[in-house]
C-alpha cells in the first residue's frame, strides 16, 4: 500500500519535471531565433524552429511576445550574473558600472546574447528603456540613496540616463558606429547626469574589466 502510494505521489513530480524541461526548451529555442531573426518572427515560425506544434507553445506561453519576453530576460539575467560573478574589489557604484560597461563587450563574450540584443533593440526600439525600469532603477535608487550617486531630480535624471545608455547600445549592436571602447568613452561623459565630475568618470572607466571564463 505504502509503495502503491509512493508512486502516485511521484507521477506529478515527473510530469513537473517534463513540464520545466520542455518549458526550458522553448525558451532556448526562443533566444536561438531571436538571435537568428528578432522578435519579428512568427509563431509559426517558432514552432518550425522548435519543431512542435503551435499548441505545444500555448500550453506553456500564452502568446509568442511573452515567450521571447521570457527567453530575452532568461539571457539578460544569465549575462548579469555572469558580469557579477568576479569577486573584484569597488564599491556597489564601480561595480555596478563594471557590469555595464561589459555589456558592450557581449559580442566577444556572449555572441548569441549580442545578437538577441543586435535585432531586438533595431526591431523593438524601446524594448531597453523599458527592460531598464525593473531591477536596474531599483539599484539606481538605491545608489542616489545612500549618496553616491545625485538623489535630487532621480525620476529625471533615470529616464535621461536610459537613453543615453540606450543610445549607446544601438551605437555599438546595431550601427556599429562606436566600438566597445569608444562606448566606454561616452559612458563615462554620461554619468555627469548623475553628478559624477568628469575626473571621477575617468577614474571609474580606467578600472579594468575582469571577464569570467565562459562555461
Amino acid at each position: 500500500m505504502a509503495a502503491k502510494k509512493q508512486k502516485v505521489q511521484e507521477a506529478p513530480s515527473r510530469q513537473a519535471a517534463h513540464s520545466a524541461r520542455n518549458r526550458a526548451r522553448l525558451i532556448r529555442d526562443a533566444q536561438e531565433l531571436l538571435a537568428e531573426i528578432g522578435p519579428s518572427a512568427t509563431l509559426e515560425q517558432i514552432a518550425t524552429y522548435a519543431e512542435v506544434s503551435p499548441t505545444t507553445i500555448y500550453k506553456y506561453f500564452e502568446n509568442k511576445e511573452q515567450l521571447f519576453a521570457a527567453a530575452l530576460n532568461e539571457a539578460w539575467v544569465g549575462f548579469l550574473i555572469w558580469a557579477n560573478s568576479q569577486k573584484v574589489p569597488g564599491d556597489k557604484l564601480e561595480r555596478v558600472l563594471d557590469s555595464g560597461r561589459k555589456l558592450f563587450w557581449a559580442r566577444k563574450t556572449h555572441p548569441l546574447f549580442a545578437n538577441m540584443l543586435h535585432n531586438c533593440l533595431n526591431q523593438m526600439p524601446d524594448f531597453a528603456l523599458q527592460a531598464d525600469q525593473g531591477d536596474a532603477k531599483k539599484i539606481f535608487r538605491e545608489l542616489a540613496k545612500n549618496g553616491e550617486i545625485k538623489r535630487e531630480d532621480f525620476e529625471e535624471r533615470y529616464l535621461l540616463w536610459t537613453h543615453i545608455y540606450t543610445g549607446l547600445l544601438k551605437s555599438v549592436f546595431v550601427t556599429q558606429e562606436i566600438t566597445p571602447s569608444e562606448a566606454e568613452v561616452a559612458f563615462a561623459i554620461g554619468l555627469s547626469v548623475w553628478g559624477i565630475s568628469d575626473s571621477k568618470a575617468k577614474k571609474l572607466i580606467s578600472r579594468p574589466l575582469e571577464f569570467a571564463p565562459m562555461e
